[in-house]
């Protein structure tokens, strides 16, 4: 079988809420495949793919060891990479949701990803761990979910998603997100020199805790993988000493590239030193990487517009959805503390604004800077 990982983030940019950054798992069960669509960074590196999969044996070829599965064509009765009214959509969070324009397109992703997984999901706290309550602006805040989409729908995407799952060979097992609130953001921007840096490290941890959720579940019997959530894990649980994915299994991860960065290899050899990494490409489209034995390889690509490719867009959706709900309980908080203040998304110039109105009521309250504005 074939593991298709996609890891995203949401508010990268920002200097008020956290940073959050999200990962789909799908497990994906032997079928010929020829291809798929292609993706651009493939065409920079020389053509389209197409790997021949069947038998528990992957064809080698030059440019990469992991299967070109393409999700959309295989789902594509349930799923649809535009909204198209009847089908999931499932895309970049940028193409779904737009300020001031309601959650429902992302709800009906998430929260029917969530149903999927045997978690359906009622209130923000279902959501935010107990350790979230630490903030002021979270500490009473529970909201009823979904916000905007309708609880029947939601079952109703879920069980013809299901459905389509089943007869297609096609299985998402987890869905997680890490999410960095700015002081813990900016400890460790502080300790990684950049925020960039940061963001890797984050991401790269939270592809760690994945493998090693697989490896973990696999290593003990479990004739399935793990039907659950992660949200509830702490920073200190993306630790992992010497992690091996178990056998007869091959991974493809896609991660939306990082800003400007091309280079990888040392950040995954710092966080797999129990392997060796091997540069497959690296250029401004895209830069692969890979590792461990064929048949149980590691294939890393860190591509621009990652989020063609459904795990990725679903991360992407996800780590949006934690992102928005953080936001909607931190502007009602300032709301009630500064009446009439207008809500903010958080960007730097807005932010400035809002940091500024709230200045005072923020001494008042004892409020240390450090939990609220995030430096870069």
């Amino acid at each position: 079988m074939a593991w298709m990982i996609g890891i995203d983030e949401a508010g990268y940019g920002p200097n008020l809420g956290p940073l959050v950054v999200a990962a789909s798992v799908w497990r994906v069960e032997k079928r010929s495949e020829v291809g798929g669509r292609g993706s651009r960074d493939e065409k920079a590196e020389g053509g389209r793919r197409k790997v021949e999969w069947g038998g528990g044996v992957l064809a080698p070829t030059a440019k990469s060891v992991a299967p070109a599965v393409d999700l959309y064509s295989r789902l594509s009765e349930v799923v649809s990479p535009v909204p198209d009214g009847e089908r999931i959509a499932i895309a970049d969070s940028k193409m779904l949701y737009k300020p001031g324009g309601g959650l429902q397109r992302l709800e009906h992703g998430v929260l029917t990803a969530f149903r999927l997984l045997r978690k359906p999901v009622a209130r923000w706290s279902d959501v935010f761990s107990d350790s979230t309550r630490s903030l002021p602006w979270y500490e009473n805040f529970d909201c009823a979910l979904p916000i905007d989409a309708e609880p029947a729908k939601i079952a109703d995407l879920a069980e013809r998603f299901s459905v389509a799952c089943a007869a297609t060979d096609v299985h998402l097992t987890d869905v997680r997100a890490r999410v960095v609130f700015p002081r813990e953001f900016n400890d460790l921007t502080e300790h990684h020199g950049t925020k960039g840096a940061a963001l890797s490290h984050i991401s790269i941890g939270l592809l760690k805790n994945v493998l090693h959720s697989i490896n973990t579940d696999l290593a003990v019997g479990a004739n399935t993988p793990p039907l659950r959530s992660a949200f509830r894990l702490p920073p200190s649980a993306f630790v992992f000493p010497d992690l091996r994915p178990p056998t007869s299994d091959l991974f493809s991860i896609t991660c939306d590239k990082h800003g400007g960065r091309n280079r990888y290899a040392a950040l995954l050899q710092d966080h797999f030193p129990d392997d060796w990494i091997e540069t497959i490409h690296e250029s401004r489209a895209a830069s692969r990487y890979s590792w461990g034995p064929p048949e149980s390889r590691v294939e890393v690509c860190f591509r621009t517009k990652g989020e063609a490719e459904l795990p990725t867009a679903l991360a992407s959706m996800t780590a949006k959805y934690h992102r928005e709900l953080a936001m909607r309980a931190f502007n009602e908080f300032w709301a009630k503390q500064v009446p009439g203040i207008r809500p903010t998304a958080g960007y730097p110039q807005d932010a400035r604004r809002f940091r500024t109105e709230i200045a005072r009521k923020q001494r008042d309250l004892g409020i240390d800077d450090r939990d609220l504005w995030r430096n870069r």
